[in-house]
């Protein structure tokens, strides 16, 4: 098996999908998951205005939804905004709010938490590169959701899909932090088929993906901090051939962000993985 043949079935994308198929398949794990733990009475996920948390919101609002018609109710999907101080793209996130209809909206800026946590770190003699502030703030979005969702019975949704996670471009602990990934098995382009099936407004699905951590490279877009293309990451999920450079890249990625995709490591897991 190559190693793109394995990659494929660890990350279990299919070379295409049925959009209302695999949106009504999303749905169902998300109310069976949610049924399976009776305490569990929200979902929470932070908006940024992007293609996968607009996805994920609205499947998990669709999902409750259902959950309240089927039953006595008083289920919720919790969409959060957390921008750090103002975020220049705060019109699409309002817009992806005003399609998700979430059950309840909060916003917790996270500007001051996070200045707070990088001047203990600085007092402590630890200075913080522009790079490593963003996995701050990464962390804290996450550290917010839970308790927004400990505070309402909730579990926390993770956005995590196919071509992010063969890239391993997320925080670890911070948005690669959820208790379920509702995306995973997806490519980018299979998630905005799915938007658009879901009469999602175009330029939220078009959007060009931008992690939006780093203040010295504001709305860096993903692909040019990865270099190479969702096109090509996608082409690769579903078993097609990409440029030798393409290939190299995306396999580097996959290589060496391994670690991501682990849970944390024991004594015991470690002697298994180095056999």
């Amino acid at each position: 098996m190559t190693l793109q043949e394995t990659i494929i079935q660890e990350m279990h994308v299919k070379p295409e999908i049925d959009p209302e198929q695999e949106s009504r398949a999303i749905i169902d794990f998300l109310k069976t998951y949610m049924k399976q733990y009776g305490f569990l009475k929200s979902m929470v996920l932070g908006i940024s205005g992007g293609q996968d948390s607009t996805l994920a919101g609205k499947l998990a609002q669709l999902a409750v939804n259902e959950l309240n018609e089927e039953t006595d109710g008083g289920y919720s999907f919790i969409a959060i905004r957390l921008p750090h101080g103002i975020q220049k793209d705060e019109q699409d996130c309002q817009d992806a709010l005003d399609y998700i209809e979430a059950s309840k909206e909060l916003t917790v800026n996270i500007k001051a938490s996070v200045d707070e946590s990088i001047k203990a770190l600085k007092d402590a003699g630890i200075e913080l590169t522009d790079f490593q502030k963003g996995n701050e703030k990464a962390r804290e979005r996450m550290k917010v959701q839970y308790s927004v969702a400990a505070a309402n019975n909730g579990i926390v949704l993770g956005t995590d899909h196919a071509a992010e996670s063969i890239t391993g471009f997320y925080t670890k602990f911070g948005d690669g932090g959820a208790d379920i990934l509702p995306l995973f098995g997806l490519n980018k382009r299979q998630g905005r088929a799915i938007l658009k099936h879901l009469d999602c407004p175009e330029h939220l699905y078009n959007k060009k993906p931008t992690a939006d951590l780093e203040e010295d490279k504001p709305q860096l877009p993903d692909e040019t901090a990865l270099g190479v293309s969702y096109e090509a990451i996608d082409d690769y999920l579903e078993g097609k051939q990409v440029s030798t450079e393409a290939k190299e890249t995306i396999e580097k990625h996959y290589l060496k962000t391994q670690h991501k995709r682990m849970m944390p490591i024991s004594r015991y897991s470690f002697n298994d993985l180095i056999k």
